[in-house]
């Protein structure tokens, strides 16, 4: 049977989810600001799509987001950074996993 990547502890990460280092892993997410409720929403353009109730005036958007993801995978604020697209829907954040792997979670979106 063919790997499909999309779930934890398989050798192959979804396309959004890449490793690299060994603890440090790279996210890049399609965010829709201003929804109803912040959730995963599955896999858009290749990315983890995430809905995320804050508007995305004032950088709220991107502080609500790092606060999910960072409530998501157990870590701190501090663990998770966003890296590109302050100002985008696509954003690349980094996520500073000690654990090693990244959680069952971030798997949903496949």
């Amino acid at each position: 049977m063919k790997s499909t990547g999309c779930q934890p502890g398989e050798a192959v990460s979804p396309s959004y989810l890449r490793r690299v280092e060994p603890g440090l892993w790279r996210l890049e997410v399609w965010v829709q600001p201003g929804a109803g409720r912040t959730e995963l929403a599955g896999e858009y353009q290749g990315r983890l799509k995430i809905r995320v109730a804050a508007p995305a005036n004032d950088n709220k958007a991107n502080e609500a987001l790092i606060e999910y993801l960072a409530g998501l995978c157990g870590l701190k604020r501090r663990s998770v950074e966003l890296c590109a697209g302050h100002a985008s829907r696509k954003k690349t954040l980094h996520l500073a996993l000690p654990a090693g792997n990244p959680p069952e979670a971030l798997y949903r979106g496949c």
